[in-house]
């Protein structure tokens, strides 16, 4: 049975308990030498914990500052996507309001990222809920009751 794994769509990489996908360290050299930080778009990636009980997978995903209408929760094909994206508040977008005043270093600015996670065979992608309380979303993945083996009478022919 496979279990819950967490997959970087940006790395390539499937990163398992047992196992972590390696691809080659010249990919990672010529990704760092053309990496342009003044271009590249902000990039925040929330800290993720998963844990597991005998009713349910849990994922809880620290969002401060974010509400629950900056998050988008999808499953397909038995990958669960965690996307946000945010919109920069007008009154921050806007420059300094005295005329004296600039910006001198700006860091909140609009963002966003995408996690997913391969489901396990087991989790019940229906009855999949989700809850934002003080900026932690909390994601229970219900595992599906296991099936008791069936009795095959046998007949007489």
């Amino acid at each position: 049975m496979r279990n819950i794994s967490l997959y970087d769509p940006r790395l390539g990489l499937r990163v398992t308990n047992d196992l972590i996908l390696q691809r080659d360290p010249l990919d990672f050299l010529e990704e760092f030498l053309g990496f342009d930080a003044f271009r590249a778009a902000p990039v925040r990636q929330p800290a993720i914990d998963i844990r597991e009980n005998e009713k349910a997978y849990l994922i809880e995903a620290e969002l401060p500052g974010l509400s629950e209408k900056d998050v988008q929760i999808e499953v397909k094909d038995s990958v669960l996507s965690l996307k946000v994206e945010t919109v920069e508040k007008a009154e921050a977008k806007e420059a300094p309001k005295a005329e004296d005043e600039k910006w001198i270093h700006r860091e909140r600015r609009n963002y966003a990222f995408t996690r997913s996670f391969s489901l396990p065979e087991n989790a019940d992608e229906e009855a999949i809920e989700a809850r934002f309380k003080d900026g932690i979303l909390m994601i229970a993945l219900p595992k599906k009751p296991e099936k008791a083996p069936r009795q095959v009478v046998v007949k007489v022919a």
